[in-house]
């Protein structure tokens, strides 16, 4: 790699599940780019290096394809359900100062008011962003939010220069406090109360002692 996400793609000529099986047995990933009206080019991906790139979400590539070089964002990535190496990966091409629409994952953080709980509703939200400045995440803070409070897309604290897809209605985290299950602590009462009252009544044998 020239850069921390610069890769060298080689032009891929062989195609199906056993091709894609020597592939991966070289250590390198079978990719596909396409968008813009061009035709799907089907490439081969260092497998270290992509691993490593790939650990980001929504990355961003600059593919050396023998010598030509073509922006590309990261749009699916295909793993084994067991290992869960990468399989294939599908690759959009960009343009500089372009913009897309991406998943961004949404980062929790600080502590609601104390004896309250969080539940997180939605764990991503759909951004329109400059394909060159993708955030890694977005912050929501629940810093001492009290019983009650919620938290919704338009509450969220946006990049420059980014705008908001998803709903701006939707609940991203609420905050309140547990409440008890009355039932559960309700039937164990009684079962309590029921095993007292089995241990009072003397037993025959305890009848037949006494006398």
């Amino acid at each position: 790699m020239a850069d921390d996400n610069t890769l060298s793609a080689l032009v891929r000529t062989s195609f199906g599940k056993g091709a894609a099986r020597k592939i991966r047995a070289k250590d390198q990933i079978p990719a596909v780019i396409y968008g813009h009206g061009t035709d799907p080019q089907h490439v081969t991906l260092p497998g270290h290096e992509t691993m490593l790139i790939t650990r980001r979400s929504n990355a961003l590539i600059t593919l050396d394809i023998e010598g030509t070089k073509q922006l590309a964002l990261v749009k699916d990535i295909q793993r084994d359900p067991v290992k869960q190496v990468i399989e294939h990966i599908d690759l959009i091409v960009v343009r500089q100062g372009e913009k897309v629409e991406v998943d961004v994952p949404v980062h929790i953080e600080g502590e609601s008011a104390p004896g309250t709980i969080h539940v997180v509703e939605l764990n991503a939200i759909t951004l329109e962003v400059s394909a060159t400045a993708i955030p890694q995440s977005v912050v929501v803070s629940i810093e001492g939010l009290e019983d009650g409070a919620q938290v919704h897309a338009s509450d969220v604290v946006l990049p420059e220069g980014a705008s908001l897809v998803t709903d701006a209605e939707v609940l991203i985290t609420s905050v309140s406090v547990p409440q008890l299950d009355l039932t559960t602590d309700a039937v164990d009462d009684e079962s309590g109360e029921a095993a007292e009252a089995e241990g009072d009544v003397p037993s025959i044998e305890d009848e037949e002692r006494s006398e």
